[in-house]
């Protein structure tokens, strides 16, 4: 499940977006004490910070070599009043006080896209699929060892001169999608195993495994 945590006195608003969080299947944590806040941090796998600027201290907590909040998708909750401050400069996502509703379901919904994105980027799904693997103008028959969002690992009877920039061809179990995506070779062993980054560059076909992978992660 994903995960969060709210670090405010402000209950009203910590209220509004409690509800929202749970109801988009995002487990939430809410802390008043910035000590508290930073220990979880250091210790839990917390997906979404959710911070009141105004709590003395709450820029500091962004910090990533004093909290370990670098794996965090950082939202800022500010006073409408103050204007656009150091802390709300460094917010993917904006609150504005006083917290609606309708704000809090437009913007954790566009968060979570996000949080999802950065959870399945890095989460290696073990796999076993037939693939073309396409370097240049050679075609070279391979399985995916281990798929995720931003790379896969192949096993196959590669040449040693594979050009960096290859395209992976296969269909995603069970939906039977084709797939098509470029990317690179990072690494290889012993011309029998590879390592593929995708391309950051946008891929028709990333979003379809986007939403592979996240029915894979959250059905297990």
């Amino acid at each position: 499940m994903l995960s969060s945590m709210v670090v405010s006195t402000d209950s009203r608003g910590t209220s509004v977006l409690e509800s929202i969080l749970s109801s988009l299947h995002i487990h939430v944590e809410v802390e008043t004490d910035l000590g508290r806040a930073r220990k979880k941090l250091a210790s839990s796998r917390i997906d979404a910070l959710i911070v009141d600027s105004e709590i003395e201290g709450a820029n500091g907590l962004l910090d990533s070599e004093a909290s370990g909040a670098e794996n965090c998708v950082p939202l800022i909750i500010c006073n409408e009043a103050n204007g656009e401050t150091e802390i709300s400069r460094r917010a993917k996502f904006l609150f504005r006080k006083p917290i609606s509703v309708a704000q809090a379901v437009r913007t954790l919904s566009s968060a979570r896209n996000l949080i999802v994105d950065r959870r399945l980027r890095y989460h290696r799904h073990q796999v076993d699929i037939e693939t073309s693997l396409i370097s240049g103008e050679r075609k070279f028959d391979a399985r995916i060892l281990n798929l995720s969002q931003g790379g896969a690992g192949l096993e196959g009877n590669f040449a040693s001169n594979l050009a960096q920039q290859v395209q992976l061809h296969f269909s995603l179990p069970e939906s039977q999608r084709r797939v098509e995506l470029a990317g690179k070779i990072v690494w290889m062993k012993e011309q029998a195993r590879a390592g593929i980054r995708f391309s950051e560059a946008a891929q028709p076909m990333q979003k379809q495994l986007q939403t592979w992978l996240e029915q894979q992660y959250f059905s297990r």
